[in-house]
């Protein structure tokens, strides 16, 4: 059985750890929201690269044997510093925008991500790596990270902002969207309310879970049948709200799971 950490600048990575509980329930999980700085995409890349180092390295003294960075900000900004400095599986996330542009018929991809996402080196360089025949129709997500942290990933507010940043999207004639930001599986809702079903939306949450468990699987950690771990979810903002944001947010059962949440305030 491993511990496994979980980093997000928010409420966001609670995708991914969603996916992980699906498909390996019975490893143990922390979950470390840094709520209290959220959202990431707009700070400097400095700090960004700081901040998500000191978290890592946090998970790292709690013995995690693997951490799986959930925030395309962080992986962009930090993911190289942090696999040189801690000598335990990194798992990062990204756009997908490889499958998207493999999966688009009329080769036109919306993506929806952070503006320091769409800045980062790491994402242009994967850009660069694809079909020129391909269009990709980048959009900043402004505003939408904070609406979900509040809670309100279903809101008017939220659909009407949302609906302003697919409007460029959908008038280039888009057939596939990628969530760009982890926070973003969360607005699926709202999205469809807005485009119906006639676009494909791009979630890697299953892609980097798959990773995960083949990094365990090269590491032989030992995995107990039939088991489920528990969670530990860690806030440097409001433990509480984490708390209840998982039990909304996420359709894993976590009744089958031990579950606490504890406050990391004093976290520098």
């Amino acid at each position: 059985m491993a511990l496994i950490g979980v980093f997000d600048s928010g409420v966001g990575g609670l995708s991914i750890l969603d996916e992980a509980l699906h498909q390996l329930p019975e490893h143990d999980y922390i979950y470390l929201a840094d709520s209290a700085n959220a959202p990431y995409g707009e700070k400097s890349s400095e700090w960004i690269a700081a901040r998500s180092l000191n978290l890592c390295q946090y998970l790292a003294a709690e013995g995690c044997d693997a951490i799986v960075i959930a925030c395309n900000t962080a992986t962009a900004q930090a993911i190289k510093d942090i696999r040189l400095t801690l000598n335990l599986p990194i798992i990062g996330v990204e756009p997908g925008i490889k499958p998207a542009a493999m999966q688009s018929h009329k080769g036109i991809v919306g993506v929806l991500a952070t503006q320091a996402t769409l800045n980062s080196d790491k994402f242009n360089s994967l850009l660069a790596t694809l079909p020129e025949s391909c269009q990709f129709i980048k959009q900043a997500g402004a505003g939408l990270v904070p609406l979900i942290e509040a809670g309100k990933a279903n809101s008017e507010e939220t659909l009407e902002l949302l609906a302003k940043h697919l409007e460029p999207i959908w008038d280039a004639g888009a057939d596939t969207l990628v969530l760009g930001c982890t926070h973003y599986p969360f607005l699926r809702k709202s999205i469809r309310k807005l485009l119906g079903d006639s676009i494909t939306l791009i979630d890697t949450s299953e892609a980097v879970v798959r990773q995960l468990k083949r990094q365990l699987e090269d590491q032989a950690v030992d995995t107990p049948q039939g088991q489920h771990g528990f969670v530990r979810l860690m806030s440097t903002k409001d433990e509480g709200i984490l708390l209840r944001m998982a039990q909304e947010l996420m359709s894993s059962d976590l009744n089958t799971h031990s579950v606490t949440a504890k406050h990391l305030g004093g976290l520098k």
